[in-house]
């Protein structure tokens, strides 16, 4: 969220150093201001159309054309673009590191007014790997279904992360449950790292109501084991590749209003 309380979309707490430009055309480079420290004016300054020529983010994407004007999108203007999809908007907060971003309560409070605005939050998820978030969208947001993102460092810092949650809440019944603990929070969608993930996780998940949608899926032989795993969704940069592999083998994508079927 900007400085002045504009959510928008965008994956790092400061702007890209081998993506955003100033208006001279210079990259931000190391000392790539944060987000929350520029007006959406300021921010709207700067073109994220192309990536940094010889740059080790531009070999790591070979297949990215370029798109200069490109500007950093509000959080309104993509649900406008997408208003016929369903939306998993996660929220970016760090509890390590708390001055990178607006609090947990701002940013609810924030996005959920335009989730609000838009007539989104029937075909919206919430998710976050801080889960104070989350914490906070249940008593703010109620209505607004949610969902956990983990992987294995914030498994092991739990008492960091995972808000008011305990990991070791189930003992003795299921020591150290991620799925349990998910499901304790009231979230509908658990969305851990796809390395992590196992069969018996998955299965433990669906035993609690759990949709399971993993990240970031995108080689082949991940997006072939998802697949194989039955996971009810995927987080992936190639969406392209996903979807044509999955209709190889005959399976049918979800409809529009996934979200708003799940359960709260």
């Amino acid at each position: 969220m900007t400085a002045d309380n504009v959510p928008v979309v965008h994956h790092d707490a400061r702007l890209h150093p081998d993506i955003a430009r100033n208006e001279s055309g210079v990259y931000a480079g190391a000392d790539a201001p944060l987000i929350r420290a520029l007006t959406y004016q300021q921010l709207a300054t700067y073109d994220v159309g192309r990536l940094r020529p010889g740059s080790a983010y531009a070999r790591r994407y070979p297949g990215q054309q370029a798109q200069d004007g490109e500007r950093i999108p509000t959080l309104a203007k993509v649900l406008t673009t997408c208003a016929s999809l369903d939306l998993l908007v996660e929220i970016k907060t760090a509890p390590d590191r708390p001055d990178i971003t607006h609090t947990p309560s701002e940013l609810v409070e924030q996005v959920s007014r335009v989730l609000g605005a838009a007539k989104s939050s029937e075909n919206a998820g919430l998710i976050a790997f801080d889960w104070r978030v989350l914490d906070v969208a249940a008593r703010r947001a109620p209505s607004l279904r949610r969902g956990c993102l983990t992987d294995a460092n914030t498994v092991c810092q739990a008492r960091l992360w995972f808000g008011d949650s305990r990991l070791d809440a189930h003992e003795p019944e299921k020591p150290g449950s991620v799925p349990r603990t998910v499901a304790s929070t009231g979230a509908v969608i658990w969305a851990p790292d796809h390395k992590t993930i196992t069969e018996a996780d998955i299965a433990e998940a669906r035993r609690l109501g759990l949709a399971v949608i993993p990240w970031t899926v995108n080689d082949p032989d991940d997006i072939q084991r998802m697949i194989e795993l039955r996971v009810d969704g995927m987080i992936s940069d190639v969406p392209d590749q996903a979807k044509a592999m999955i209709a190889a083998r005959g399976i049918a994508l979800a409809a529009p209003g996934f979200v708003s079927r799940l359960r709260m």
